[in-house]
């Protein structure tokens, strides 16, 4: 009795985790296609082209600027390294080209030589890195934290988190670390943690802002970003009580092949502090945005149940995802049929009487013209300007809202600078929301952001959502 019940434990904890990373990938769109590996450059050779190509996460947290305000801790670090390798003028310049890409498709790229250095600001998984090498430490002993909500379950063991729910993002270094807690619970016959590795268009900042929010309960994450993050999400609860393996070190890392190069970051990294105000900025631009809100609580249930019938109707004459209107529309007026906003926008997808016309709908006040206007608008956007197969169904629906939010032709302009600067433009985050970042602001990138993160809290209730619907329809 008692092996088979550790053998239903142990099955539950790997079809949880594994189905969790396989739906995270195919999230993302198809497999990219086999790049032959290139020749590793060392320092005379990046000196010699003028370039450094750095694979960054694209975590919001590690890179990127804000209207000129550099706001990732890896940019600020990477610029002040490009400094550093400049600092005699009589040697040939180089520049830095950062290549942003999916945390756990970093030192593959490395591996494959698209990219001469490594600055994932987070800890990476160990093992593995045979033909990688991190040399001296960004960051030593950093732990990795429980964080969760405040107000919410207080946890002094391992042993109380068997059989609850955490949150990581792809390529999380907490994902190694609580496989094997979770094998220690079933050596003790307890049920094990159950990991949910989320969807990839959310970054670590983004799950601490769901666990903010409530709808995810706690993740781990490593405690310098727990930190900074809490500076913008007070109602985040940092635990350092309990100990996810040991503290390790955060690193930038380069191909063993290029030692030269290694020598020169390290050298950097040895005198290099931090300024005293590098999260001024980050803190002045991010306070106000971070605050998306639980769309499932008694209330938001209540709302969704009296708005989905007409939510889906529309949905599906216009073949959209009922629950990325009902996303959209928490977004725009939290559920509210009466609501009114600015530039007489009105009801509860907030649609303004000349976007119904151009519609062909009037008198929007109405919550079913109010929706059907809505609809045929999202639709008409999508099938004008995003139709393209390239396109998977989350980035398109990304695509779509942001030219929603400040029209089509200012998306397409983005796009273009994307491509040109190399980033991918059929890919919104991370990539053209880089250039948005840096040209627009943080207005539209929030926007599509927000209503992403409702679209992934109803989606992870779907079935009983849906099922809910079924049953009040017989």
């Amino acid at each position: 009795m008692v092996c088979a019940r550790r053998l239903t434990l142990l099955l539950f904890c790997l079809l949880v985790t594994l189905t969790g990373e396989a739906a995270a990938r195919m999230a993302v769109g198809p497999v990219e296609a086999f790049q032959q590996a290139r020749e590793v450059r060392d320092l005379a050779d990046i000196r010699r082209v003028g370039e450094l190509r750095v694979l960054i996460n694209q975590s919001r947290n590690s890179s990127g600027e804000v209207k000129d305000q550099a706001i990732g801790v890896e940019y600020a670090r990477l610029r002040a390294f490009e400094q550093y390798l400049n600092r005699d003028p009589g040697k040939p310049q180089i520049r830095l080209r950062l290549i942003p890409k999916p945390k756990d498709q970093l030192l593959g790229a490395l591996r494959r030589g698209e990219g001469d250095l490594v600055a994932p600001g987070e800890r990476m998984p160990r093992g593995g890195k045979q033909d990688v090498v991190g040399g001296r430490p960004v960051v030593d002993d950093v732990r990795l934290l429980l964080v969760g909500r405040k107000g919410g379950p207080a946890y002094r063991s391992l042993d109380q988190l068997s059989g609850r729910s955490i949150a990581l993002s792809a390529g999380s270094a907490a994902g190694p670390v609580l496989s094997r807690i979770n094998r220690d619970l079933l050596a003790r016959n307890k049920a094990p943690v159950v990991i949910e590795w989320v969807d990839p268009t959310l970054a670590v900042e983004d799950v601490l802002e769901m666990v903010q929010a409530g709808i995810f309960p706690a993740t781990v994450v490593e405690e310098t970003i727990a930190r900074r993050w809490a500076k913008v999400m007070p109602k985040l609860r940092i635990d350092p009580r309990i100990a996810f393996g040991e503290p390790d070190d955060m690193n930038w890392y380069t191909a063993r092949k290029a030692p030269m190069l290694r020598a020169g970051i390290d050298r950097f990294l040895k005198d290099y502090r931090a300024p005293a105000n590098r999260d001024d900025a980050f803190v002045r631009v991010y306070r106000r945005l971070y605050k998306v809100q639980a769309p499932l609580d008694r209330t938001g249930r209540q709302r969704l149940d009296k708005v989905s019938a007409t939510l889906q109707r529309h949905a599906s004459a216009h073949d959209l995802d009922w629950l990325n209107l009902a996303a959209l529309a928490f977004k725009e007026s939290t559920l509210n049929p009466t609501a009114r906003g600015a530039s007489d926008a009105v009801g509860l997808m907030q649609v303004t009487p000349a976007t119904a016309r151009s519609m062909g709908v009037s008198n929007v006040t109405k919550l079913e013209n109010n929706v059907e206007a809505s609809a045929r608008y999202l639709a008409s956007i999508r099938r004008k300007f995003f139709s393209s197969p390239k396109l998977n169904e989350r980035e398109r629906m990304a695509f779509v809202l942001a030219a929603y939010n400040m029209g089509p032709q200012r998306v397409q302009t983005l796009r273009a600078e994307a491509r040109r600067r190399g980033l991918n433009p059929d890919q919104w985050f991370f990539q053209v929301e880089r250039v948005a970042m840096e040209q627009v602001g943080m207005g539209v990138v929030s926007y599509v952001n927000s209503v992403n993160k409702y679209y992934q809290a109803y989606a992870r209730e779907r079935v009983l959502l849906e099922a809910g619907r079924r049953s009040a329809s017989n």
